[in-house]
C-alpha cells in the first residue's frame, strides 16, 4: 500500500468558535475538516462556554505548508483571548491527492 506524508491540524475549542474557525481553515487551504464534541479541562481549567468542560476539537489533514499557515494563523488570532490549543502530528494517508489544493500542486 503506497502512502502519502502530510500533517494533521488539531485546534481543540470553545464551541462558539466553530463557524470562524471552520471559514478560516478553507481559506487558508484546507480541504476538509472534522468536528466533534468533546469534554475536559486543561490548564486554565475555564470555558467561556455556558457549559463548563465543553469543548469542540476540529481536525484537518493539510499539506505542510497548509499546516504552518493554520497553526501560525490560530496562534495569532486565538492564544490571547480564547481557550484554544493547536497542535500538529504526521500521518500517512491512503489517496493523498484528496488533501492538496491547486495551488499546492502549483507549488511542486
Amino acid at each position: 500500500m503506497h502512502t502519502h506524508p502530510l500533517k494533521l491540524i488539531t485546534i481543540i475549542a470553545e464551541p462558539v468558535l466553530e463557524p470562524r474557525i471552520t471559514t478560516e481553515l478553507r481559506t487558508l487551504g484546507a480541504t476538509g475538516f472534522t468536528v466533534v464534541d468533546g469534554r475536559g479541562a486543561g490548564s486554565r481549567a475555564l470555558h467561556a462556554a455556558e457549559i463548563p468542560g465543553v469543548n469542540i476539537r476540529i481536525e484537518s489533514i493539510v499539506t505542510p505548508a497548509v499546516a504552518e499557515r493554520i497553526v501560525e494563523h490560530i496562534a495569532a488570532q486565538y492564544f490571547t483571548d480564547y481557550s484554544v490549543i493547536a497542535y500538529v502530528s504526521d500521518v500517512a494517508v491512503v489517496r493523498g491527492e484528496k488533501y492538496e489544493t491547486l495551488r499546492d500542486k502549483a507549488h511542486r
